[in-house]
């Protein structure tokens, strides 16, 4: 199918529904899909937020944009990601853990306001990562329209531009949780410590960036057109010099740059 075909059969499959909440992040992927629900769904369309210390502040904030431009109705949940049972040890299912927990809170908001159906942003690239998280989508009864349509972030992409989203080219992002190296255990310092970094990265320009932390070693990925701007010594001098500020005494650029999915690489 090409992207029309595509995006035909994602429009038919959302018009069959009564009405639906979206999980929303604010990302490429689920402002898509919140914008072509909304345009057919109108106000049987709801934006659900989860506001997390392992969600960016920045992300946060885009997301809030978001929904306002397009006029969507939402809900913000409150809820702690560290809590959960087993979750700050980082066993290889972390991300099994938090789905099941985050959707079970999303279910209850969808039927205080009378809403039939849950969705992800899931698309059809996803299952060619480790996504444990999928199973709980699955077992919750939360739908995935984009992945149902074939869509690839490729396809995604090219829609949004075409239909003048503001997020068509935005890097691509993921809960802080995953900036962990399976096993380690995550702590709200921690997480603070990678969102400051990635924070301080993006203010020096870099676009696509990742603070992936192993131990007291902060192994830095940003987008592999971007690695040259480390062959600066003041710049390799300020990023060391944050990082240490911020209590990884050690920190390093990953020469192969970032790719989604890089602490799963070593998976069976």
């Amino acid at each position: 199918m090409d992207v029309n075909e595509k995006l035909a059969k994602l429009e038919s499959y959302l018009e069959s529904l009564d009405s639906l909440a979206v999980a929303f992040s604010g990302g490429v992927d689920s402002s898509f899909l919140l914008k072509i629900a909304h345009t057919l769904l109108g106000d049987k369309v709801l934006a659900v937020i989860i506001n997390s210390s392992t969600f960016p502040q920045r992300e946060l904030e885009d997301a809030l944009e978001l929904v306002n431009d397009l006029e969507v109705n939402y809900r913000i949940i409150e809820a702690e990601n560290i809590n959960i049972e087993g979750f700050a040890d980082n066993p290889r299912n972390r991300c099994y853990l938090c789905k099941r927990d985050l959707f079970s809170h999303v279910w209850p908001v969808a039927r205080d306001n009378n809403i039939k159906w849950v969705a992800d942003g899931s698309n059809f690239d996803d299952i060619n990562d480790y996504r444990p998280g999928m199973m709980a989508i699955k077992e919750l009864g939360v739908i995935s329209p984009l992945l149902e349509a074939g869509l690839r972030k490729a396809d995604i992409r090219a829609l949004s531009k075409r239909m003048q989203l503001k997020s068509w080219d935005k890097p691509a992002a993921a809960c802080l949780a995953s900036r962990f190296s399976y096993g380690q255990r995550i702590s709200l310092e921690k997480l603070k410590m990678v969102e400051a970094g990635e924070d301080f990265l993006l203010e020096l320009g870099f676009k696509q960036v990742r603070v992936r932390v192993h131990e007291n070693l902060a192994r830095i990925e940003v987008d592999p057109a971007e690695r040259h701007k480390f062959y600066n010594d003041k710049i390799m001098d300020q990023i060391s010099d944050k990082f240490k500020e911020l209590g990884f005494p050690y920190s390093s650029l990953d020469l192969a740059g970032y790719r989604t999915g890089s602490m799963n690489e070593n998976i069976d």
